[in-house]
């Protein structure tokens, strides 16, 4: 990341969000019998075998994967379910390893950036102080013979990751790395081996189909009618357990979507492509089907044009947005606004708690008319290591906690459907400029402004094109208002209530005298100061003057 002379980063350019290109809603299958429930086992409990299979293949190909490689390994699966079921398993396996791959990716930058932060402060002198751009040296001996150590493990790991890296080589558990290693702590995961048992087997099932275009509701493998009705294409070796032609198997529940439920009515009945995947949730006992499909992606705003009803600026937090609308030329508008959530419990909580934060941060933009919202650009990736922040456990903690991709990615979403353009910033100095240069003139007897409402404002003004900084005050002597100066005001070329008063010039004066009577114009003549007659073929006549001078003149 470039500096320019001054040591400061160079500012990257505001540019709008891509929208979603597709949408996921998922909904109940409600009253099962016994019997569906032991053909969904079944059918989740086979294909799940030859997914685990198909996976291994193809972590043992590494980078020597081609098209004639996946060809061979769906020929093998095509006869232990179908050409369908096989196309659905290989493709999920290039999904499941291309993510592992970018996590590899993501865990060798930070091994990378932590043995090169343990180095640079080991090369420092013992208790030396940092600066904002460098850290310093520890602060004992002690601390320096372990962080040697500490550098010599990193370097082990990232030799061992990079090895990894270049073979292509990836691990990958099925099911889940966390509640793999749940196994050994059953007593802290308040779980029997009964019910752990369950979850791992229910995590390992594969029931999962893509949709195709021109096919009878859109999927032919599981296919489900715009009425609700539910029915699976059995494997080969499962076709006993059919009981509708064609080796299906229709299940007795039902499947309604609530949620987008029309748009996926009319892609059903169009016979448009939607995937499928079914799943049990072994906690409560439910079983839900989840429909995805590709939507176009919307076009892109230009920037003018999204930001002519203004912009609200927002500043993410660990508990909460802090949000400020701004006017055209930058300017906040009433006060600011705070959202509040809670990232504690699980992560279905946490979503929700985002989720509701959004929806009232959209429903007030909506109700302001700002069809704008900017937010920072925000990844901590190579900030969360404990190398580069030292002993401050709970500063690491904190910002681990922050979902930055995660809400952006649903603010995104969100602000699709109620036609809002989400514009990402650079974050750099937001918020320092911000409590320089905003936090005080904003404030007033009846309302404080915090840091964050503060980098608020910066993050609008940087997505408008405006600079952080605000106008600086004119002198004391310069100030033609008695209120002090008017330091938020409009810009230079702007007729407002707020822009810049221009003196009085003669051809205005004039131009106003004629329109009034001609003692009103008199009266204007004698209050001028100018020293000037104002009137047209006129001379200002002196007190000193004669009464026949006087008439004379006139």
């Amino acid at each position: 990341m470039g500096t320019d002379q001054r040591g400061l980063r160079s500012i990257a350019a505001p540019y709008p969000v891509p929208g979603p290109t597709g949408v996921a809603v998922r909904t109940r299958l409600k009253c099962l019998t016994l019997q569906d429930e032991k053909v969904l086992r079944l059918v989740g409990s086979h294909l799940g075998s030859l997914a685990a299979a198909d996976l291994k293949a193809r972590c043992a190909d590494g980078l020597d994967h081609d098209s004639h490689t996946w060809a061979e390994r769906k020929r093998r699966l095509t006869p232990e379910c179908s050409s369908r079921w096989a196309g659905a398993i290989t493709k999920a396996t290039h999904d499941q390893w291309a993510l592992a791959r970018r996590g590899q990716a993501a865990h060798l930058r930070s091994l990378e950036a932590g043995a090169a932060m343990v180095r640079s402060r080991l090369s420092s002198p013992v208790g030396a102080k940092g600066t904002r751009k460098r850290p310093g040296g520890y602060r004992s001996k002690q601390e320096w013979h372990a962080k040697s150590r500490r550098l010599a493990t990193l370097q082990d790991r990232l030799a061992t990751v990079r090895a990894d890296f270049e073979a292509g080589l990836v691990r990958v558990v099925r099911g889940g790395k966390s509640l793999s290693r749940s196994r050994h702590h059953l007593d802290a995961a308040q779980l029997t081996e009964t019910a752990w048992r369950e979850r791992w087997q229910a995590a390992r099932w594969f029931l999962q189909a893509n949709g195709e275009t021109g096919k009878r509701f859109g999927n032919e493998t599981i296919r489900i009618t715009p009425q609700g009705e539910v029915s699976i294409k059995l494997p080969t070796p499962l076709k006993e357990w059919a009981n509708a032609p064609h080796g299906r198997y229709v299940l007795s529940g039902t499947a309604v979507f609530a949620h987008r439920g029309r748009e996926w009515a009319e892609r059903v009945a169009a016979n448009r492509a939607v995937a499928y995947r079914v799943h049990l949730d072994v906690e409560r006992g439910r079983w839900y089907v989840t429909a995805s499909w590709q939507i176009v992606a919307p076009s892109r705003v230009p920037l003018r044009s999204a930001l002519t009803e203004g912009v609200i600026g927002v500043d993410m937090n660990a508990d909460h947005l802090a949000a400020w609308r701004l006017d055209v030329h930058g300017n906040p508008i009433g006060d600011p606004r705070r959202f509040d959530y809670e990232l504690s419990g699980s992560a279905s909580h946490r979503d929700a708690q985002v989720r509701h934060a959004l929806t009232r941060l959209l429903r007030w933009a909506h109700g302001c008319g700002v069809k704008t919202i900017a937010v920072e650009d925000l990844d901590f990736t190579t900030s969360k290591s404990r190398e580069r922040h030292g002993r401050k456990k709970r500063f690491r903690q904190v910002i681990s906690g922050m979902p930055t991709a995660r809400l952006r990615a649903r603010l995104t979403s969100m602000a699709d459907a109620t036609a809002i353009t989400v514009i990402a910033v650079d974050a750099a100095y937001t918020s320092r400029w911000g409590a320089q240069h905003w936090q005080k003139p904003t404030t007033t007897a009846k309302r404080k402004t915090s840091r964050h409402d503060a980098a608020s404002i910066a993050i609008g003004r940087r997505a408008q094109g405006h600079p952080i900084r605000r106008r600086t005050a004119p002198p004391r002597t310069h100030q033609s208002d008695e209120c002090g100066p008017r330091t938020v005001q409009a810009g230079p070329g702007a007729r407002g209530g707020e822009g810049i008063r221009h003196p009085v010039t003669e051809r205005a004066h004039d131009a106003r005298t004629q329109t009034l009577g001609k003692e009103n114009a008199e009266d204007q003549r004698i209050q001028h100061r100018s020293g000037r007659a104002q009137d047209q073929g006129r001379h200002q006549m002196s007190p000193l003057h004669s009464a026949e001078e006087r008439l004379m003149i006139q």
